[in-house]
């Protein structure tokens, strides 16, 4: 059951998080520019891409109350660095707090929240990394955490999941196989388990950032 953090207009009542200094810079007007912010960030090192789980079956949840303990700490750190971000931002939104597949999951929902979103999602999964580093931070652990604002993976992952469907029905048909747009290492993982659901083979080809998936006859 997830944790929902209400978050209001009436900041006074409530009080204004305190923000550190390293954390206390003026919000880009256009949110897209946050996405350069990730350009400066050394992610080869301590942070890798763990994402890219390709050709695989989603992790099995580990037992155990450690292991659920650790990952909704991870989700309240999440919330709290997010919730200094809104402010900043001066934008509301609620956070959903919640262990989903595994990983530490948070939702933000608001009325209007689409620059956090930014144009193909790009400014979500800038605000999804560095979530993911100020965890880090603080843990010391690498963080599978996953970020979503006004459903827009939820949304995604629907589309996708229809398309993987609808494409390995034609490739079935044809017995042709079909390449798809480039896609994130996210979006490829949706489209290879729904052409697995439908019975059919997929790989990945190309180089990132323009990797994509291709559906095989059978």
């Amino acid at each position: 059951m997830g944790q929902v953090r209400p978050r209001g207009r009436n900041r006074d009542e409530r009080g204004r998080h305190q923000v550190s200094a390293e954390t206390e810079t003026e919000f880009p007007a256009d949110a897209e520019e946050a996405v350069s912010a990730t350009d400066d960030v050394d992610t080869d090192g301590d942070i890798e891409d763990i994402d890219d789980t390709e050709n695989t079956e989603d992790e099995a949840p580990a037992g155990g109350t450690d292991r659920v303990s650790r990952l909704e700490r991870e989700g309240d750190i999440a919330a709290d660095y997010l919730e200094e971000l809104l402010d900043i931002a001066d934008l509301d939104g609620d956070l959903d707090i919640d262990v989903e597949a595994d990983r530490a999951a948070v939702s933000i929902v608001g009325a209007d929240l689409s620059q956090l979103v930014g144009r193909d999602g790009k400014v979500l999964e800038a605000l999804q990394e560095l979530t993911r580093l100020a965890v880090y931070r603080e843990t010391g652990e690498r963080s599978r955490l996953m970020l979503d604002i006004s459903g827009y993976r939820a949304d995604k992952r629907t589309r996708l999941t229809q398309l993987g469907a609808e494409t390995a029905a034609e490739v079935a048909k044809s017995g042709e196989p079909v390449s798809l747009e480039p896609m994130s290492p996210f979006e490829r993982k949706i489209v290879h388990d729904a052409v697995a659901a439908a019975g059919l083979r997929s790989e990945s080809a190309g180089v990132e950032p323009r990797r994509y998936v291709v559906v095989l006859p059978a």
